[in-house]
């Protein structure tokens, strides 16, 4: 979300979504709400520090990490109380371990953790332990709710095709065995209670790996998808994930992520107008929440999957981060998702009764 205040962000997000209310990710805040550093300061035994690039392991603990763990005990302060009494759905995020692992440097070095392969096996082990604690840890602030754990892995797509860069910059890291990719995010899936989600907002997801993974749904960019990727979609609809489909543009990071951009502000750059067939600006009103809905119907029905389904495995998101938006415009894509999906049934009543 964009700004500073967390709980003005989450009174909003509260009012937006009464039935599906997020915890709150603020990068305006600086080094420790950022993708990378909000995640790494929760990892067990493996301290974190701030260098001019980004987040690297550290030798001991210091000021960045305490400030990243202040933060965060902030947030989940004004999540007790804004929630307080709410029984339903939850959701908070994390970020992936590939993600993690290609964005994280290691200490005296400017290798990213990804480049060591007992790194990344240490760093995922750390995040999956962290991702347990955490998620106790919302459950007990928030008693009632019913927890969805959300793993952002935006560079998920370039490390499995090699295209993480060096140090150097001159070359790139060897990409990683879609085996070991599978096991690794499982690991961290399988730590953290509650209904998992794994998001990416690239493109060539690879939603046969988060799929085997574990995931119960997948979260992506539909203006990324490209029509030979849309059999990754139908299987995982077929196979019962819940899809997640971001239909309400916000401008993620480029393909294959931007990594210095997800380092040093959560991932995401400021939104760009898109053409109609990518959809139009969030805050368009009850039109543009139609137009959305309409898309994914269109969506469902390339896939050839049953439209009675669509409803109750599908739900609209923005297809990234919102912080690039204003604050009225983050407001607004909000809303728009929610009016989309309560257009759902009414609209593909209309589509069977003409099909009649």
């Amino acid at each position: 979300m964009p700004g500073t205040d967390p709980a003005e962000a989450m009174r909003v997000v509260a009012g937006e979504l009464p039935d599906f209310p997020y915890l709150p990710e603020l990068p305006d805040r600086g080094p420790g709400a950022d993708l990378t550093g909000r995640t790494a300061a929760l990892l067990v035994d493996m301290p974190v520090e701030v260098t001019p690039r980004g987040w690297r392991l550290a030798e001991r603990p210091g000021r960045d990490l305490a400030r990243a763990r202040s933060m965060l005990s902030a947030d989940l302060d004004v999540l007790e109380e804004v929630l307080q009494g709410y029984r339903g759905t939850v959701k908070i995020q994390l970020c992936g371990p590939w993600t993690l692992a290609a964005t994280l440097e290691l200490t005296r070095t400017m290798n990213v953790a990804l480049s060591d392969p007992g790194a990344a096996a240490d760093l995922t082990a750390s995040l999956a332990e962290a991702a347990a604690a955490h998620v106790a840890e919302v459950a007990k602030r928030v008693p009632g709710a019913r927890l969805v754990v959300q793993v952002d892995e935006p560079a998920l797509p370039s490390v499995v095709a090699g295209a993480v860069p060096t140090a150097s910059g001159l070359s790139r890291l060897a990409s990683v065995e879609d085996d070991t990719v599978q096991e690794r995010l499982g690991q961290v899936l399988g730590a953290a209670p509650g209904y998992t989600v794994v998001h990416c907002c690239a493109t060539t997801v690879p939603f046969g790996i988060i799929r085997a993974a574990g995931a119960d749904a997948v979260s992506f960019d539909l203006g990324q998808l490209r029509r030979g990727e849309e059999d990754g979609v139908a299987e995982s609809a077929e196979a019962g994930m819940g899809i997640l489909a971001g239909a309400v543009q916000t401008a993620p990071v480029p393909a294959g992520g931007d990594l210095d951009s997800v380092r040093t502000n959560g991932g995401f750059k400021a939104p760009r107008q898109l053409d109609s067939s990518r959809g139009s600006n969030p805050g368009d009103g009850s039109d543009a929440a139609r137009q959305t809905a309409e898309r994914v119907i269109r969506l469902w029905q390339r896939l050839g999957l049953p439209l009675a389904t669509c409803p109750n495995q599908v739900v609209i998101t923005p297809s990234c981060g919102l912080a690039g938006l204003s604050p009225a415009g983050a407001r607004a894509a909000l809303t728009r998702c929610r009016e989309a999906g309560s257009m759902l049934p009414e609209l593909i009543e209309e589509i069977r009764g003409e099909q009649r």
